[in-house]
């Protein structure tokens, strides 16, 4: 693979130091110098990028998207082929690309053979975490039991490579991971309280006890220190849930003092998907939103921007998340235009989605920043994105994308 120079471009690292002209030098699949031009040899053989003053970024990273579905109306769901997923998901992959993100961390409905497709380069798509399915409790959220006695879940489950994740008690959940792990989960999720999709509950039901998390935390720990993500609403399912050792808050959307103070004492990340309940108002009646995930987001919304800017004001550890698949895939970079609504400044934006979000993923030493050494996963955004940092939601914007030294987008 030919070494390759971007030139000509003003350097945003992802690690928050100020921005600085300079060029980035990749080889093969890695970065091999981030600085100034004059630190570099040229060879003459080189690839050469003009970024034409535009910034020069880390690939972006969402620690929170569902790669295989995107909401779609009853009708459709029902009258589409089971295999036919794997096509869309190419597309969602595809889109997911176009908009800079180049590693996600999958948070239910992906198996393994979609992440060795990407790896063996079969299909196109972002670097992939896997959790495999999340655990839920029998009529909690993940439960697709529906009122009518119907299972229809958002994502399908019970197929090869895919669990189901029902599972009640200390003993069914230890198995349940396990299964998880069998199945090539690299992280575990649970659902820890209700959700707003769930027909059943609601987002502060409490799901699972302190007993059965700390299990699903114990048994991925005998795994290399396989990390755990809860999605946890309420209060006290966040509380119980940060006690227990998990790594990861996904949405917070209810907490309070006492859970934010367990969060920084534990280290604990929070994973704000403030997105979510924007984009299921907005795409509710196109896509056939049932009329309780509507009611749940509007009751939401407001509680869920002010935990975010309580959170972030109290130093919790942010990582970026959009919830991707509940709405439209691509449509990420708006999370950081919410993010900096929420107090949190452009350039700490830039990073909860480039070094905080590596580092939630224990990618740290992989991605996440422009040093050398790490994945030439490197984005060319027109204009400076610290100065509108909403600017970075269109895809227009995104001129260049470069996935392990290959230019997915140009």
């Amino acid at each position: 693979m030919t070494t390759t120079i971007i030139e000509n471009g003003l350097i945003i690292d992802g690690t928050g130091s100020e921005p600085r002209q300079g060029i980035v030098v990749t080889d093969g699949d890695r970065i091999v110098y981030v600085g100034d031009a004059e630190g570099y040899q040229k060879t003459g053989d080189e690839r050469i990028i003009d970024a034409e003053g535009n910034a020069v970024l880390p690939g972006f990273i969402d620690t929170h998207v569902h790669m295989m579905f995107e909401y779609t109306p009853m009708e459709k769901r029902l009258t589409t082929p089971f295999s036919y997923m794997y096509y869309q998901a190419m597309k969602y992959m595809k889109e997911t690309l176009d908009a800079g993100v180049t590693s996600v961390r999958d948070a239910l409905g992906t198996d393994l053979g979609v992440k060795r497709a990407i790896e063996d380069g079969l299909i196109t798509g972002p670097r992939i975490q896997l959790s495999i399915n999340a655990l839920t409790i029998t009529g909690g959220h993940g439960d697709g039991m529906q009122i009518n006695g119907d299972v229809l879940d958002i994502s399908p489950s019970g197929y090869r490579g895919m669990p189901t994740g029902i599972a009640d008690g200390v003993d069914e959940v230890r198995k349940k991971t396990r299964e998880m792990l069998r199945a090539g989960a690299e992280v575990i999720k649970v659902h820890a309280t209700g959700g707003v999709l769930s027909p059943t509950d609601h987002p502060e039901f409490t799901q699972y006890s302190f007993e059965e998390l700390s299990a699903i935390v114990e048994e991925a720990r005998f795994r290399k220190g396989v990390k755990v993500m809860a999605h946890a609403q309420g209060a006290e399912g966040i509380k119980n849930a940060v006690r227990a050792g998990i790594h990861s808050i996904e949405h917070g959307i209810y907490l309070d003092d006492e859970a934010i103070e367990l969060m920084k004492e534990h280290g604990t990340y929070l994973v704000p998907t403030l997105l979510a309940p924007v984009a299921v108002l907005e795409t509710a009646e196109e896509v056939g939103m049932p009329q309780s995930a509507v009611d749940k987001s509007l009751e939401v919304i407001e509680a869920h921007k002010e935990s975010f800017t309580k959170a972030y004001k109290a130093g919790v550890k942010i990582a970026m998340g959009t919830d991707a698949g509940v709405f439209k895939h691509g449509t990420n970079l708006r999370e950081l235009g919410l993010m900096v609504e929420g107090g949190m400044p452009p350039m700490d934006a830039i990073v909860a989605t480039t070094k905080v979000a590596a580092e939630c993923m224990g990618w740290e030493d992989k991605v996440g920043t422009l040093e050398e050494g790490k994945f030439a996963d490197v984005v060319i955004v027109k204009g400076n994105p610290l100065e509108d940092i909403y600017s970075l939601a269109d895809h227009d914007n995104i001129l260049k994308v470069m996935k392990g030294g290959d230019l997915v987008k140009q």
